[in-house]
């Protein structure tokens, strides 16, 4: 059984496919903490409904968009999620698992396009990241930092250059909503010239920092 928080269709808000429709699967579920989590709603195992496999895939096919994401929480800290992924790639979705990177992606299908989360010093979970995740991406997975300030930025500049120089995964650079000004991270991006993408969320943009379920 998988314990579920929220499935709703959407536009996906962020990665490469921003703007896309999209099918979330949020799981229930997280021993993170981070400072600017937005989600906090979905932090207990118990808040969400027990679903299997086969509930879950009759609730995604309810919804038109042929664009997944599975989401939390932290859904690798449920072991069934990687039962949820591959029934998801057997029926031919286009299936994105967002994780914090704190838990081993290796058995995740190839197939999955993964966002692992790196945590920067002002989430407060900077060393639950598991640094041999990174030897496991692909050229469609994606690697996103969130950022709160210019501390978080020149760290993340550091990992870039120090451990991500040959990573065939796209770099996304997300601030932290209503603490630092998009506008001031363009331009050290720019400044700097680093090899990466601005990271905005489309959905507090439409709807709102509050709004959930859209």
């Amino acid at each position: 059984m998988l314990y579920i928080h929220e499935i709703y269709q959407s536009i996906q808000g962020e990665s490469s496919l921003a703007g896309v429709p999209c099918t979330f699967v949020r799981l229930a579920g997280c021993s993170l903490r981070c400072t600017y989590c937005d989600t906090p709603q979905a932090w207990r195992p118990d808040a969400g409904t027990a679903m299997s496999v086969d509930e879950v895939l009759a609730k995604v096919a309810d919804y038109a968009p042929s664009l997944v994401l599975v989401t939390g929480g932290e859904p690798l800290e449920q072991a069934e999620c990687i039962d949820l992924l591959k029934a998801l790639v057997i029926r031919k979705y286009n299936v994105q698992l967002e994780t914090s990177g704190a838990f081993d992606i290796s058995d995740v299908p190839p197939s999955v396009q993964k966002i692992l989360d790196i945590k920067a010093p002002s989430s407060g979970e900077q060393q639950r990241h598991l640094w041999g995740n990174l030897a496991l991406l692909q050229e469609h997975d994606e690697i996103k930092f969130v950022l709160r300030d210019r501390n978080d930025y020149e760290w993340c500049k550091e990992r870039i250059e120090a451990d991500l120089p040959d990573t065939p995964a796209e770099i996304l650079l997300s601030p932290v909503w209503g603490e630092l000004d998009a506008a001031d991270l363009v331009a050290w991006m720019l400044e700097d010239q680093l090899p990466v993408r601005l990271n905005l969320q489309l959905h507090k943009i439409i709807w709102g920092a509050n709004a959930t379920g859209v």
